[in-house]
């Protein structure tokens, strides 16, 4: 008797078990989806899919909130504050060789990256401290290095914050823009073995389904 009981009980949680995974819904569509980008650029398809010669030496994360006829700069994101570079999660940058970033040594790891903009430049901001939601717990002491660049209008309007790596004869420069404003990070490698490997023709983006 004892055993039908057990049986019984058991029976009777999986049921509960069923429902509840039925009753269960998935979050919806987030507004500012989270994106990639890679350098070389579009590693994993370039290097990994079609067998090309490269080496995987930076990677950034970040959300991609929209403009929707909003007031960014100056407004939605207020001078002179620490701002987290998207949306959501601060955004984060890996480096997987030593780098020079605003005449300073980055050792290869995994960082946040912050911005305070003005109207003529943008200190960024890289930090040890991650897996950071916003800016609310920065920590200034965790700062690896601040450097200035300049604002670069954008010659057309960007409705999504991006950001992209391009190539440069010292390493690369990690481009950011939204609204109206660009700017553009220079990132130095400190291994000319790096430029030598990740520097090779790049094709454009596979079609998606």
């Amino acid at each position: 008797m004892n055993t039908l009981k057990s049986l019984l009980v058991i029976a009777g949680l999986a049921v509960c078990s069923i429902a509840g995974a039925q009753d269960r819904k998935m979050p919806p569509v987030d507004p500012s989806p989270m994106d990639m980008a890679y350098y070389p650029v579009m590693y994993p398809y370039v290097c990994k899919v079609k067998g090309e010669p490269g080496a995987l030496v930076a990677r950034a994360i970040f959300s991609r909130p929209q403009k929707k006829g909003r007031p960014i700069f100056g407004n939605l994101v207020e001078y002179g504050k620490v701002w987290r570079l998207g949306a959501n999660e601060a955004t984060e940058v890996e480096f997987f060789r030593p780098v020079n970033i605003g005449g300073k040594s980055v050792p290869k790891g995994r960082y946040t990256i912050y911005a305070i903009p003005s109207e003529t430049k943008w200190t960024v901001i890289l930090n040890k401290q991650t897996d950071i939601w916003g800016a609310y717990k920065y920590e200034p002491q965790m700062d690896v290095v601040r450097t200035e660049v300049p604002v670069i209008a954008s010659p057309e309007e960007i409705e999504a914050f991006s950001m992209v790596f391009e190539k440069a004869a010292y390493g690369a420069n990690l481009l950011m823009g939204w609204d109206k404003t660009q700017v553009s990070l220079p990132i130095r490698w400190s291994d000319s073995r790096v430029v030598a490997s990740a520097d090779k023709p790049k094709t454009g983006k596979p079609g998606r389904k």
